[in-house]
């Protein structure tokens, strides 16, 4: 008589390695809206760079949010709160602010100069991409609640590395996507340069997002 033998069993830790989790599926949904203001609207190298200014924003916005909520059970961390979260607000915020002086006074329409705060806001609007804007908050917004609150990421968060997370991002990320808009501004930025440039900036966004979910303990790998 002969014995089968089953095959070796699935391992639920890797089951799923194949499936994006629903926080990355909208977040490529939200970064394909620049890709239709290129291609539907003719947008140039200029209102690209303010929308992904204004994600970084966003980002340290929710960061904020996720080290007020992160290890809501341990003493030391939520003292620590009290001033983690004030530098955090005005360091982030000066880097932030310097960086968006930097992509209007570079990529911006001839004669600008260097806007102050206020005129950040006003370059935002004049440019018209609030609503490319509102769906990339919205996607770091599901993030924060699907990933981070819901599914328990906040229980085991360090208020100390996330005061640090978004640094390494957003440098990695715009370094690129700067030296990409003067590549492309040199080609006189034509629309197929441009979603090349959406492309790379959504890939690294990806890569980034994944990692930060494998490090928090959500279920996400691609």
């Amino acid at each position: 008589m002969t014995i089968a033998h089953p095959g070796p069993a699935a391992d639920p830790a890797t089951s799923d390695d194949r499936n994006l989790p629903p926080s990355a599926l909208v977040l490529v949904a939200a970064n394909l809206v620049p890709l239709a203001g290129v291609l539907a609207f003719g947008w140039s190298v200029y209102p690209v760079l303010l929308v992904y200014w204004c994600e970084n924003v966003a980002v340290g916005a929710f960061n904020v949010l996720r080290i007020a909520f992160a290890q809501p059970q341990n003493l030391a961390a939520n003292l620590g709160k009290l001033f983690l979260i004030p530098f955090f607000i005005v360091h982030y915020g000066m880097f932030t602010m310097v960086h968006g002086i930097f992509v209007v006074a570079l990529f911006g329409p001839k004669g600008a100069g260097a806007p102050g705060p206020s005129g950040l806001g006003l370059a935002v609007r004049q440019a018209h991409i609030g609503w490319a804007v509102l769906a990339i908050a919205l996607s770091h917004g599901y993030s924060f609640l699907h990933n981070y609150l819901f599914s328990g990421e906040y229980r085991q968060a360090s208020p100390q590395l996330l005061m640090m997370q978004p640094y390494a991002r957003v440098m990695v990320l715009h370094a690129t996507i700067l030296l990409g808009g003067f590549a492309f501004m040199a080609l006189h930025a034509p629309a197929a340069a441009l979603v090349v440039l959406v492309g790379l900036k959504t890939a690294i966004d990806l890569r980034s997002h994944l990692s930060e979910r494998r490090k928090l303990g959500a279920p996400a790998a691609v």
